[in-house]
């Protein structure tokens, strides 16, 4: 179970957390650590692995996303250079995910009831930019739910010069139950481009956010899709969704 329809409820601000965040990574071989993509003692060539800087739902955090992306088998992640951050403000309200992930817990900013009227999302893009600046460089950006959200609108942000000026422009998106912001001023900017980056998208048979995320695909171009019967949550990968999954990342790899 994951974020659930309180995605749109009203909540009041809360302050922000100390800018100190946890960072998880997922494990590197040594040769990886070590050699890079200059290549090995064989002089074979090491393929480097896309970084993604991984976005976590709302009111959740970075530990949780990073359990729920072990769902993926190891031939998935091993491929995958994946960093998880706590979003910049502490939870201000019940969490979906009580009792089956332990606190704490996180959101990237605040929204009314309609999600057209946003808090601290200036200061949200802000620490995202900061830490990009301080831990990157990534190659793009892996958010589910709220994060979702927030990655998927970046890249035209970023165009558009309105986020992460200071940092190399994002090339990929993973998006795990995504949809488009919705505040009028921020719509303006976030899509008034196609979303080029190349992006893979799950899309969940029983998902509330199913309609949206398809409203998302009509912005991207060429956006590689998996369909699961699951709903809001990050699903297992089939023999289909493994194949599509793999097949994303090695075309994105002969770009990184």
């Amino acid at each position: 179970m994951c974020v659930h329809k309180t995605l749109f409820a009203t909540i009041s601000l809360p302050q922000p957390r100390n800018p100190q965040t946890s960072i998880i990574h997922l494990p590197r071989s040594f040769l990886d650590q070590s050699m890079g993509s200059e290549g090995d003692d064989n002089n074979n060539r090491v393929v480097k692995k896309p970084r993604f800087l991984c976005l976590h739902g709302f009111r959740t955090s970075a530990e949780i996303l990073n359990k729920q992306i072990h769902k993926w088998p190891q031939s998935v992640l091993e491929k995958l250079d994946l960093v998880f951050v706590d979003a910049p403000f502490p939870c201000n309200g019940k969490s979906d995910v009580e009792g089956i992930f332990d606190p704490p817990y996180y959101e990237w900013f605040q929204f009314n009831k309609e999600f057209t009227e946003y808090t601290n999302f200036d200061e949200c893009l802000q620490f995202i930019e900061d830490y990009m600046i301080k831990h990157g460089p990534f190659d793009g950006l892996l958010g589910f739910s709220q994060g979702a959200i927030l990655s998927a609108a970046l890249p035209g942000l970023q165009e558009k010069g309105v986020a992460l000026t200071k940092v190399p422009k994002l090339k990929y998106l993973i998006i795990i139950g995504g949809a488009k912001l919705r505040s009028p001023s921020v719509v303006d900017k976030a899509y008034s481009s196609p979303i080029r980056c190349p992006s893979l998208h799950f899309l969940g048979e029983t998902d509330f956010l199913r309609q949206y995320g398809n409203e998302l695909l009509e912005s991207c171009v060429e956006p590689v899709v998996i369909h699961h019967p699951k709903g809001h949550t990050i699903p297992r990968l089939d023999d289909k969704s493994l194949k599509i999954m793999m097949n994303f990342i090695e075309k994105i790899q002969k770009d990184t």
